[in-house]
């Protein structure tokens, strides 16, 4: 994606939603032309179109969750445990696969599995097996615990007139109102909205870098091909895709005032968080007015691909950014996942933790324990201390918190960075320093 408009829209945000959306509305201008909605692709134009079925669904959704957790947690009070525990009882009573089943996905799915073996390959698989039989018995305990904590519907919560105190459902003889359940599903609903607006900004980004080199292909007398090959291909040296999005930002940027574009599309207004950093790993002084946070698993891949680009980012605002690391290890996918966050902070400990996640982001094939000290000792540490805080309930405590607190911001995947509380969409150096400039001019 071309970045200088997505840029350009960035600093237009403004309160508003896709919901007023309609296919005559002029998205951006030109000196020769507009661009309306009806302009873009039809799969972003069937997206708005379907924008109140889609998040009338998603609350009604929202406040099954909602229940569901009030309820479990009630009966795990009732039994003396904790949720966790509840939940892992009742999936524990899930018959493992027979060894024929997990052959038979084994030997279907090789193709995606690469060269990985089938021991390899079978907690993932086993993992896949066990999903739908789980799904069913918590749906069954759910249903159970509905009748046993008396859940009893209140105004739905897609009702055009609904009120903050407006009963949206009892629980116990205990009223949900419409308030509880707004700041409940307010980040799922907002990232609904921006999810959206994304769709609409990459396809505008698209549709006016096109407009525009055509615009610029007709009063030189060329094609387009030969504008491009002129300002972007010809110039390119390493041929690598931040070398090209470089050239096409320039080119972009340099066509949209030759040729006066105006960008009329308003995104909604983010929505803004209040991210705890904790005590965790840090770089930056704890005033400076730009606080970033990043939530990584040190197993993901696309954690070590933004890593640098956020670096490099950063790099450009000296003294005016915090950068905080906090752990979300995604423990259903990636097996040594909080294995490597407890290595993390086993290093924090010594005070070499940004040091020593550069080498776990390296070596993302090989995070077992032996693997993981070694790499303590080529990096310098004390193994003995190392191996202590590694194993240390201290460690595994602190990666929980990171972990629960992240859920409770909406984090479900790796990486996710939220600058000064606002969730980074653009995971790219150019998306990053918009969103930073974004931060510093507020």
């Amino acid at each position: 994606m071309r970045q200088y408009f997505a840029i350009f829209l960035i600093l237009f945000i403004a309160s508003s939603s896709a919901f007023g959306q309609k296919p005559t509305d002029v998205l951006a201008t030109t000196a020769t032309r507009s661009i309306k909605l009806s302009d873009l692709s039809p799969e972003t134009i069937i997206a708005v179109n379907t924008v109140p079925t889609r998040v009338a669904a998603a609350r009604k959704d929202l406040l099954e969750q909602l229940v569901n957790e009030r309820i479990l947690d009630l009966e795990a009070k009732s039994l003396g445990v904790s949720t966790g525990k509840l939940l892992a009882d009742v999936k524990a009573k899930i018959p493992a696969p027979a060894e024929a089943q997990v052959k038979i996905v084994y030997d279907a799915n090789r193709a995606a599995l690469g060269d990985q073996t089938l021991e390899q390959a079978r907690k993932q698989i086993v993992n896949f097996l066990r999903s739908e039989p789980e799904q069913k018995a918590l749906g069954a305990l759910s249903a159970r615990l509905k009748v046993k904590f008396k859940v009893v519907e209140g105004k739905s919560v897609n009702a055009n007139t609904l009120l903050p105190s407006d009963v949206v459902v009892t629980i116990n003889s205990k009223p949900l109102t419409e308030k509880e359940f707004e700041d409940y599903a307010r980040v799922e609903l907002a990232e609904l909205d921006a999810s959206l607006a994304d769709r609409i900004v990459a396809d505008l980004d698209s549709a006016v870098y096109q407009l525009l080199v055509a615009d610029e292909a007709k009063a030189i007398g060329v094609e387009p091909g030969a504008v491009i090959a002129r300002e972007v291909t010809d110039k390119m040296k390493d041929f690598s895709d931040e070398e090209r999005l470089g050239l096409e930002d320039s080119l972009a940027k340099k066509l949209g005032v030759k040729y006066k574009l105006e960008i009329l599309y308003k995104r909604p207004e983010p929505l803004v968080q209040k991210i705890s950093v904790d005590d965790d790993p840090s770089t930056g002084a704890a005033t400076a007015p730009v606080t970033i946070v990043m939530f990584s698993d040190f197993q993901c891949s696309a954690c070590s691909a933004t890593h640098p680009l956020l670096k490099k980012a950063i790099a450009d605002y000296p003294g005016k950014i915090r950068f905080v690391v906090r752990d979300f290890p995604l423990e259903s996918i990636h097996e040594n996942g909080f294995r490597a966050a407890l290595a993390a902070n086993a290093a924090n400990a010594q005070s070499k933790f940004f040091e020593f996640t550069e080498v776990l982001y390296a070596h993302q094939d090989a995070l077992d324990e032996a693997s993981l000290k070694k790499y303590a000792a080529e990096s310098g540490l004390n193994v003995k201390q190392f191996e202590v805080d590694f194993s240390s309930e201290k460690a595994a405590a602190e990666v929980r918190k990171d972990m629960a607190d992240g859920e409770s911001y909406g984090v479900n995947s790796t990486p996710t960075i939220y600058i000064n509380g606002v969730k980074s969409r653009d995971l790219s150096v150019n998306g990053f320093k918009a969103s930073i400039e974004r931060a510093l001019k507020k």
